[in-house]
Order: C-alpha cells, then sequence, then structure tokens
C-alpha cells in the first residue's frame, strides 16, 4: 500500500490565497449584496494588447497548415527568444546558451527545488512568497531558516547573522513589502555566498515595475554574481501572461555546485528528463512582448498598475497609515502595530467591504501588516480610496 508523504504533513492546512478565497465566499454567503472590492491577490487584469495578441494568434492558426506545424520544441526553449531575453535584459552579462525557456517562475522555482533536493540547508526572506518554504518542504528540506525583513533593516536580511546556508531565496522588487533592494546591499548578498558558498534563488517576477534607474535589475549587475546567483524571470506580471505561462531561469556556466560539477549541467538534465518544453504559441507571444512595439504596449498597461500604486500609497498616507512599498514595485506593505494581521483583513472584508492579504500568510515577520495590490482596474482603485476615506481601519 502507498503511504502519504510525511513531507505533506508538514505543510500549513491552507495556502494563503484559498484561505482568503474561502473566507470571502463564507462573507458572502452571509452578504449577497455586497459588493467587494479586491486588493489581494496579485494577478493582472488587463487584456493583452493588440501586438502581442495578434502575434499569438497567427502562431497558433500557423500550426493548421502544413508549412507552419511545430511539434515538441527544445527543452531549453527557442533560440531567438533567449536571444531577445538576453539583449532586453542581460546585455553583455548572460549568453544565451544560459538561458532556459519555462512556462512560468512558480513552475521552474519548483524544479529547481528538486534540482537541489531536500538534503541543503536553506534560508529564505520572511516574509516571503510562500512557494519559497512549502516548496523546500516538500522535497523533504529539514534545515530552513527564516531571515527577518523589517522596518528595522529597511526589509533586507541581516546577512552577518546568517550562518552558513546553502540556498538563499530572495526576490527583488520583493514580494509582499513592496521594496526594491540597491547594488549595495545586493554586494552584500553576493559577498555572503561568495564567502560561504551558497548559491542565491533570486526571483525578479516584479521587475518590470522598477522605474528608478539606480537600482539594479539583475543579480547580475554585480560583480561576481555569475558564480553564485540563478536568476528566475516572469512574463505574467510584466506582460500579463499569468493565464499563458512564460518565464525564464538563467543558471550561468560559471555556477558550480560544492565539488565543481557545473550546476548547468544537472539544470539542463533535469529539463530534458521532466520537461519538453514551453508552448510554441507562447514563446511567439514572448518574442512579440520584446519587439519594440510589443514593448512599448506592454509599458502602457504598466504605467497604469504603477499609478495605481501610487494613488494607493498616497491614499493610506494621507489617512495616517505607515505603508512601505508602492513605488518600484506593485504591492504596498501596511503597518498595524499590535494587530493580528488576519483581524486587520477580517476587519477590511466587513466594514469596508475591501480584500487584502494577511501578511501573516507570508511568514512570521508579515504579522501586524496587510498587503495591498496595485493590480486592479483604475476604477476599482478609486471606489476602494473612496471607501477609505469614508473612514479607516485602525
Amino acid at each position: 500500500m502507498v503511504k502519504r508523504r510525511p513531507a505533506f504533513q508538514k505543510l500549513s492546512e491552507s495556502y494563503l490565497f484559498p484561505e482568503i478565497h474561502r473566507r470571502k465566499n463564507l462573507f458572502l454567503e452571509k452578504n449577497p449584496t455586497a459588493n467587494l472590492i479586491s486588493l489581494g491577490i496579485g494577478d493582472t487584469v488587463k487584456p493583452l494588447p493588440p501586438y502581442i495578441a495578434g502575434k499569438m494568434e497567427r502562431a497558433a492558426a500557423s500550426l493548421a497548415t502544413s508549412e507552419g506545424y511545430h511539434g515538441y520544441g527544445k527543452e531549453q526553449g527557442l533560440d531567438a527568444l533567449r536571444i531577445k531575453i538576453c539583449d532586453r535584459f542581460y546585455p553583455d552579462h548572460i549568453d544565451p546558451s544560459e538561458v532556459f525557456i519555462s512556462d512560468g517562475a512558480k513552475c521552474d522555482i519548483g524544479r529547481l527545488q528538486m534540482l537541489f533536493g531536500g538534503q541543503v540547508k536553506v534560508a529564505v526572506q520572511d516574509p516571503a512568497y510562500p512557494v519559497y518554504l512549502e516548496g523546500s518542504i516538500l522535497q523533504g528540506v529539514d534545515m530552513v531558516t527564516f531571515m527577518p525583513c523589517l522596518p528595522e533593516n529597511n526589509f533586507f536580511p541581516d546577512l552577518s547573522a546568517l550562518s552558513p546556508h546553502d540556498l538563499i531565496y530572495v526576490c527583488h522588487p520583493n514580494n509582499p513589502t513592496g521594496c526594491a533592494y540597491t547594488h549595495e546591499q545586493l554586494t552584500q548578498l553576493v559577498d555572503y555566498a561568495l564567502e560561504h558558498r551558497a548559491i542565491i534563488l533570486f526571483d525578479v517576477a516584479y521587475v518590470s515595475f522598477i522605474t528608478d534607474p539606480s537600482l539594479p535589475k539583475s543579480i547580475y549587475e554585480i560583480p561576481q554574481a555569475e558564480k553564485v546567483a540563478i536568476e528566475v524571470g516572469s512574463f505574467s506580471k510584466m506582460a500579463g501572461f499569468s493565464g499563458v505561462r512564460l518565464g525564464w531561469t538563467v543558471v550561468p556556466k560559471a555556477l558550480e555546485f560544492d565539488e565543481g560539477y557545473p550546476v548547468w549541467k544537472d539544470w539542463m538534465r533535469l529539463n530534458t528528463t521532466i520537461y519538453n518544453g514551453t508552448s510554441f504559441v507562447v514563446q511567439q507571444a514572448g518574442l512579440a512582448t520584446l519587439d519594440e512595439e510589443g514593448w512599448r504596449e506592454i509599458q502602457a498597461i504598466l504605467d497604469i498598475y504603477r499609478a495605481n500604486a501610487q494613488k494607493l500609497l498616497t491614499a493610506f498616507q494621507q489617512l495616517g497609515y505607515t505603508v512601505y512599498g508602492g513605488e518600484n514595485a506593485p504591492y504596498l506593505w501596511v503597518d498595524f502595530p499590535g494587530r493580528d494581521s488576519w483581524d486587520v483583513f477580517q476587519e477590511f472584508l466587513e466594514k469596508k467591504n475591501l480584500i487584502v492579504t494577511p501578511g501573516k500568510g507570508f511568514g512570521p515577520s508579515g504579522e501586524r501588516f496587510i498587503r495591498l495590490s496595485a493590480f486592479a482596474h483604475e476604477e476599482q482603485i478609486d471606489a476602494a480610496i473612496n471607501v477609505l476615506q469614508s473612514g479607516g481601519v485602525s
């Protein structure tokens, strides 16, 4: 008889967002006429731009022709797309052979966790995207250290207090705190990894929201990062591909396991074993996104989300709240000192009909905070602000 894996018993009973959904539905059962406004789950709301959608449509139609039909592709992805990713995001830093196209950052994080297995010592930011912790647990990782990221340390971990670890998860700009890191901070991170022979798993799913030219957009802007870092990118928030599914992972050939074997070779072996490559149609949409016309289209949409974030930031600050993030990131991190974040969530839901995300769902240091998302239609943001201005939540 097959026994259940013990790792599943170590997970929390419910993943954060399904629990939010459960509470929302329970509220609507009791209040069926309530008009809820969601500032919670970080999913895009704007449709795909015409140029990108048109390229995707034509790619799909080409599969119905003898000349345009494509079967299995390269597990690593289309050469043209990998070249464009390098040209757009990694000029002079990364070779296209070091880029692997995927069906999204979350999926690739799971595959990276499979690559490194359960016998590693892991450090995760606290608070953090839950997949870093829960995916590690599912691989059998027993040694997990939370790195508190609080206002007192500018939401960047105190690496001087961190003992040697094998893997370090960092998200920039950060989900959920909305904080982007400086060259100096990332240099500290790379220096730590070089000293302790650690590997940084660097998540840049939200890097397209950075507008400050002084901020880095890749870990590889830091000297020697190619020796210690894997970078995971995504089209989901950048181009509205959360339902299309497209991402990439950079594994530099200079990155080695402790015994000197290239990580790149095992990553390639893993991909050729369990992954048949990303959809041809989706990759064509990715190519269109990185064309000049597609790039202009997505910048216009990103500007809407950036404006939403600025509106929320201004409104909450004017109401007297202490707010972090909201600049160079689509998320805001609102402080409610001494409060239970699920209680604050419930209060926003019941008193204001607003859905927010409780910080505790991102880790112990998320207690007392809530996360707000700028991924909403402009009229929803305006309506939420009007509701808030009628009387806040203390």
